[in-house]
């Protein structure tokens, strides 16, 4: 029989040593108020400015939708749902809806896939290339309204652009802005090109800072062409693309500037946008109740639109 025994081995949890606290001094109290009354002299300032120019507006905003002013009476006067019954029952706001809808969904999507398009040519290694991005990314830099000026005499259908273009092809020019079938192509094709130059830039950026070596693996595997675009650049620019489609459905919807200097709105809804009603009510039928209550929809809508979207994306969105 051995003579070894063994060593008893002892079963439990280990407690770690838990590090000495260190005990909190009258120096240390001052020290940490000092940097919180420091930190709250900092952030104050920014928190009012959110609190007066965002909070306060749309929660200002939202109480006027339930009342009744015309900007001239003292006071407002409290109607409760009147304002959106009666929005909500007019053919001319669906029409407003579907304009803003139409417009939304064209102008973003097509400078999505436009932008890059455009953005992976000016990826490439060619001459020239530099000045090809400062031109694609000038039309961003340009006011709205001195780009809706410009386009209102490209649509010219006497003298502009347009005339020349369509009379290549045995055509007349139509009349973009004075005409109900072509007066909301005619602002988003000008919104459109205005955006494009953000649009494709942020793409290039974007696809130059790819992987090379995941390129370099597909490569070696066989893909080549739309594969190597479907399942290697699309997935990795997805971040990108979230991000530009969401910019891109809360500028259009707000979209002002070119819609005035090209067609105020006209011929009759035909290019109104839900924006366009908000200041059209307010500012020239002098319905502030109506106005406010039109804002509240299109916020409600960007708000809903957004968490839709940041929800569907956030299984597809690959951040790597």
């Amino acid at each position: 029989m051995s003579a070894l025994t063994k060593a008893p081995i002892a079963v439990g949890k280990s407690k770690a040593a838990k590090p000495p606290q260190r005990p909190v001094t009258p120096e240390r109290r001052r020290s940490n108020r000092r940097e919180a009354i420091l930190f709250l002299v900092l952030i104050l300032p920014n928190i009012a400015a959110i609190v007066v120019f965002s909070y306060y507006p749309t929660a200002y905003n939202f109480i006027l939708s339930f009342m009744d002013w015309d900007l001239v009476a003292p006071f407002p006067e409290w109607v409760g749902l009147e304002n959106y019954q009666r929005m909500f029952a007019s053919p001319r706001f669906v029409e407003v809806l579907a304009n803003t809808l139409l417009f939304t969904l064209v102008a973003v999507g097509g400078t999505l896939v436009l932008g890059l398009g455009v953005g992976q040519l000016l990826a490439q290694r060619l001459k020239f290339s530099g000045f090809a991005r400062t031109m694609a990314f000038a039309p961003h830099m340009l006011p709205g309204a001195a780009v809706g000026v410009l386009w209102l005499f490209m649509f010219d259908p006497t003298y502009g652009l347009s005339r020349w273009l369509f009379n290549m092809i045995g055509l007349d020019s139509p009349s973009w802005t004075t005409t109900s079938d072509w007066s909301l192509w005619a602002v988003i094709i000008a919104y459109s090109w205005q955006r494009l130059g953000f649009v494709t830039i942020i793409y290039y950026t974007a696809i130059q800072d790819l992987p090379q070596d995941v390129y370099e693996a597909a490569e070696l595997d066989g893909a080549r062409g739309s594969k190597l675009f479907w399942y290697i650049t699309r997935p990795l620019l997805s971040p990108v693309t979230f991000f530009l489609s969401v910019t891109g459905i809360i500028s259009a919807a707000q979209a002002f500037d070119i819609i005035a200097t090209l067609t105020d709105g006209g011929p009759g809804s035909s290019s109104t946008t839900l924006n366009w009603m908000v200041y059209e009510e307010a500012f020239k039928k002098f319905d502030v109740g109506t106005s406010a209550a039109a804002a509240t929809v299109l916020f409600l809508i960007l708000l809903v639109v957004t968490l839709i979207q940041a929800r569907a994306q956030g299984r597809q969105v690959h951040y790597s």
